[in-house]
């Protein structure tokens, strides 16, 4: 049984607007961004616009001068004939209907004609039908004679008032639509029009459909003309244009050769102009960056070798200067005060020689790149715990306690385990520090791709800057402060290399007064990009805060979908207790 094509589900007319907007938006943006990259478009393009601009100003400018000049002649040439044929005209309608001449003329077509006839016949003959005439007579009740087929009512009322109410010959003229009978379509005319003999009104109509012609002509040509003006000049500004994008073109392809690490790339030099002179320009200052980072290599290859060798070096010595300090800080209860103090103060410095000796060590394996990794799954709270667990009598001894923020569920990632503990040891460090003995906040969160550990002091902060120099081997953000718990001034800058390693971040904010918060971002599958995080790298307290102080509605979001209630952790009792 043949199973029923399924329908199609129509969609509605805000769903069409709305696709139609998008892909509006889409193909709008596309067009930005090729405007924003390509500097010869945006040339052409302005030229082009301008050239438009120009274009028509001057081709209207130049059309109503030649319409102006077209109309003028014409409208003098018909108001000189006109007044020519008004005496011509003015002597036919003065005789009588039986007078000797008009009765030749009818005697010889073979009718009798009347004066108007007679006189608009007289002129017609004259025209050599250039014009054609309309003669109204007062005593026909309105209606008129006409030749060439012209429809007598084609006369605008307006006109024949004016010439009504006029002095006897005095001329009127005005641009009319003319109506013919039969199959000639209407036209525009230039029509003339005086009063004779008190009761004869007398038009010339002069056709200006060859001036029309003439000017349409015209028109095409310098529409044309300036169609190829604009082309013309939209090919000259991209020549022009290319000339100097292409070799700018040239030097950016090379400038990022450069920075890819090719620093042997060149540009050709051609000619003697700028553009030569800057890709001379160019030249040597590739070469002498090459110089320039040849030498830092080496000075970089004989500090890691130097660090490595004296890291070597050091330890045979250190162990058996370590022997003898345990011989004697064990002997200390024989000692008189001053020499058991001794033995002591030996002890710790010892303690922290070693523990600075052991980070140049693992940065020095950073430098010369033979850090590897050794992954596994993990359950990152119990990374978090076993880190938090080894910082206890630190926070103690400072009366820090620790409040934990974990989820219910199982946080799988795959990670060095021991190297994401030390992270975590040197940011609970780092807060303990500067943590002024409030407490700690540590939070762990997880989404889809990515898990997080933020850890939060209320602290002294970071100054505007400071973030980022944070991770800087030997920084302090007050030089003047003494270390209170003895670190080596690398154990941020080791938590960034081995963050790094994971293809992860190590971040870190804050702000005078309000403390500061460190976040570690990993990928949950080693290898796998990290796009972004599940924790806000800025507190939510304080982004409220800051909301509400900017007299704006807060934005709440939720909380990551694997975070469970938050958990504190109580160092003096040894116990967690979830709130």
């Amino acid at each position: 049984m043949p199973v029923p094509a399924r329908k199609r589900r129509r969609r509605t007319p805000g769903q069409i607007a709305r696709g139609v907007r998008r892909r509006a938006r889409r193909l709008a943006g596309r067009l930005r961004h090729v405007w924003r990259r390509s500097l010869q478009l945006r040339v052409v393009t302005s030229t082009l616009v301008l050239s438009m601009a120009v274009v028509v100003v001057l081709g209207v400018f130049l059309m109503q001068s030649i319409v102006a000049s077209v109309l003028t002649s014409t409208e003098v040439s018909a108001v000189e004939e006109s007044r020519a044929n008004i005496a011509t005209a003015s002597g036919y309608l003065t005789q009588p209907a039986d007078s000797t001449d008009i009765t030749q003329d009818a005697t010889a077509q073979g009718q009798t004609m009347n004066p108007v006839d007679a006189a608009a016949k007289a002129l017609t003959d004259r025209s050599g039908g250039r014009y054609d005439v309309v003669i109204f007579n007062e005593g026909s009740v309105g209606e008129g004679r006409a030749s060439g087929q012209v429809d007598w009512s084609s006369i605008p009322a307006l006109l024949r008032a004016k010439v009504q109410s006029s002095e006897e010959q005095s001329l009127w003229d005005q641009t009319v639509k003319i109506r013919y009978i039969g199959a000639k379509q209407p036209e525009s005319a230039w029509v003339v029009g005086a009063r004779v003999n008190g009761t004869y009104e007398i038009y010339h109509v002069f056709p200006l459909g060859d001036e029309e012609k003439t000017l349409l002509t015209v028109q095409q040509m310098v529409f044309g003309a300036g169609a190829a003006l604009v082309l013309l000049l939209a090919g000259v500004a991209s020549l022009v244009t290319r000339q100097v994008v292409t070799p700018v073109r040239l030097a950016r392809q090379a400038a990022e050769r450069l920075a890819a690490g090719r620093l042997e790339e060149r540009l050709k030099v051609r000619g003697e102009d700028d553009l030569a002179r800057l890709a001379t320009s160019f030249n040597e200052m590739a070469s002498n960056l090459a110089v320039k980072i040849h030498q830092l290599e080496e000075l970089s290859q004989v500090q890691r070798q130097f660090v490595s060798d004296v890291s070597h070096e050091l330890r045979t010595p250190l162990t058996t200067v370590r022997m003898a300090a345990d011989l004697l800080y064990e002997g200390r209860e024989d000692f008189d005060p001053a020499s058991a103090r001794a033995a002591e103060l030996m002890q710790n410095q010892l303690e922290r020689f070693e523990s600075m000796l052991a980070d140049l060590l693992e940065i020095s394996r950073y430098d010369a790149g033979a850090a590897t990794l050794d992954l596994d799954p993990v359950d990152m709270r119990d990374v978090v715990l076993r880190a938090v667990g080894d910082s206890e009598t630190l926070a103690e001894r400072q009366a820090t306690r620790f409040e934990l923020r974990l989820p219910n569920e199982p946080c799988m990632a795959e990670v060095d385990s021991r190297r994401v503990e030390r992270i975590l040891r040197n940011l609970l460090f780092n807060a303990i520090e500067h943590g002024e003995g409030k407490d700690i906040v540590v939070t762990l969160g997880a989404d889809r791709d990515a898990v997080a550990v933020a850890v939060r002091d209320h602290g002294v902060g970071l100054k505007p800057g400071e973030e980022t120099m944070v991770f800087d081997r030997f920084w302090r953000a007050d030089p003047s402060r003494a270390r209170t718990i003895g670190g080596t001034g690398l154990g941020l800058a080791i938590s960034r290399e081995d963050a790094m390693l994971h293809g992860g971040w190590l971040q870190a904010w804050g702000a005078p007064g309000e403390g500061s918060q460190f976040r570690l971002s990993l990928p949950r599958v080693a290898g796998s990009p990290l796009r972004g995080s599940p924790l806000p790298l800025v507190p939510p307290e304080v982004e409220m805060r800051r909301t509400w102080r900017g007299h704006a509605t807060p934005v709440l979001t939720p909380a990551p979908a694997e975070t469970a209630p938050r958990v504190r952790e109580n160092v003096d009792a040894g116990a967690f207790d979830a709130e």
